[in-house]
């Protein structure tokens, strides 16, 4: 687990650009946090360090986003307004990774168990500073633990 600190919204792009240079097809990035606490910023920034030039915007009211980023497609799914796994397995996410997509999925974490491997990045907004976002990140499965060290060192900048 890697307990970051992103005292800008720079900061918070610049951690999530790290994950994006990381990050290959078929993976899926779990985002967390309540209401205002960064995802879709996060899921901006790194849109932006893979290429996407369209802006990003949150899918809550359509569920997934699609952008091309010219060798990768970005997938930005929101699963808040979901309630039931039944709902979350009819937006074939696996599907979506299999071909040429990554998958930022928001409110993820409720389902996270049943998802297989992904990144799971937490977000916290700061009770004094309305700037400052605490992130944790944790690995499930082989694929993040063999990129586990190259990550800490690409986000060693915004260690606690």
């Amino acid at each position: 687990m890697l307990q970051l600190r992103a005292s800008t919204l720079a900061d918070t792009h610049a951690i999530a650009a790290a994950i994006a240079g990381l990050s290959r097809t078929g993976d899926l990035v779990v985002l967390a946090g309540e209401m205002g606490a960064g995802k879709t910023a996060f899921a901006k920034g790194f849109g932006a360090a893979l290429g996407v030039t369209e802006p990003i915007t949150s899918p809550t009211f359509t569920l997934v986003h699609s952008y091309d980023a010219g060798r990768i497609t970005l997938h930005h799914a929101d699963i808040y307004r979901l309630s039931t796994h039944h709902e979350v397995a009819d937006l074939a996410l696996a599907e979506l990774l299999e071909y040429d997509g990554i998958v930022l999925l928001e409110w993820g974490d409720v389902v996270a168990q049943s998802l297989g491997e992904h990144l799971l990045v937490q977000l916290v907004a700061d009770l004094d500073d309305d700037d400052v976002r605490h992130i944790t990140l944790s690995g499930t499965g082989r694929s993040w633990a063999l990129r586990w060290d190259r990550l800490t060192a690409a986000v060693e900048a915004y260690a606690c």
